[in-house]
């Protein structure tokens, strides 16, 4: 799993001058940002895009077991997808495409492995070791760090156990200093 820095050190190997960079950034930014799976990112629409209580959020995604989900967006994350969606002048269909070697692009999507593919040369880019299920791993563990709440985090990954997330987390009970020790009802 990557720290800050590390995750910082990741997106800045895109070359945003490019509109290759520019989609690669997104897709990355997407993976760390919002934990989606690698299968989830390849099904992206420009349809899944909507505002929801004035947040952009990729809206009812199905993922594993046909699960659907609400995924919030955070802003820096959204501006590489606009960013991206602007250079490609998308209009409709998957936001990830494939580029070709005289930069047209695909009119449909492209498989997970290929998004395997992009993580893999972000990662040797910047010396670290990395799948894309480590950068899921890593956006939940962020959150967790910043103060995200378990079952907030459990509801963004699409986690139907909160054992999974509990594990994606590395939660173990504790019980010096316990939870529950003061919350504030205990007698002077």
């Amino acid at each position: 799993m990557l720290t800050n820095e590390q995750g910082k050190r990741l997106l800045a190997v895109f070359d945003r001058g490019t509109v290759r960079g520019k989609r690669d950034y997104a897709m990355i930014a997407v993976l760390l940002g919002c934990g989606l799976r690698r299968a989830e990112l390849a099904t992206v629409t420009l349809d899944h895009l909507q505002q929801r209580e004035e947040h952009w959020v990729f809206a009812d995604m199905v993922g594993e077991g046909g699960h659907i989900r609400t995924i919030p967006i955070p802003a820096w994350v959204g501006a590489g997808i606009q960013a991206w969606i602007s250079a490609a002048n998308l209009g409709s269909g998957t936001v990830f495409r494939a580029i070709n070697t005289a930069g047209r692009y695909a009119s449909h999507g492209f498989s997970p492995k290929v998004i395997w593919g992009v993580v893999k040369d972000a990662c040797l880019k910047c010396g670290m070791p990395g799948a894309p299920h480590d950068l899921r791993r890593s956006c939940a563990r962020l959150c967790h760090e910043a103060g995200g709440e378990l079952e907030q985090i459990q509801f963004l990954l699409g986690h139907v156990s909160v054992e999974t997330t509990e594990r994606y987390l590395g939660c173990k009970q504790r019980f010096r200093n316990a939870v529950n020790d003061q919350i504030g009802i205990e007698p002077g």
